[in-house]
């Protein structure tokens, strides 16, 4: 049996959108930047719809964790958007 290597939590769906539609689509995946200062206030840094990182509500997001293989392959594919 074949083990599968996890990430820690590095990316996020978006579960609530209602004070940043602009910014943030609901049930989207978002890359989570690890920030312990915004940890501790409750926030996650999140890279959003314009490609910058903002501090965001960590309620409105729904932590994920992924094999290492299929972030590898997310993180590629977020490189190539900027």
């Amino acid at each position: 049996m074949k083990t599968i290597r996890w990430l820690k939590s590095r990316f996020a769906i978006c579960v609530d959108n209602s004070e940043y539609p602009v910014a943030l689509d609901l049930h989207k995946l978002y890359r989570v930047i690890p920030d312990e200062d915004a940890k501790k206030d409750g926030d996650l840094r999140i890279i959003d719809e314009s490609g910058e990182d903002y501090l965001f509500p960590a309620d409105y997001f729904l932590l994920v964790d992924i094999p290492r293989g299929a972030a590898q392959s997310l993180n590629k594919s977020f490189a190539r958007q900027t």
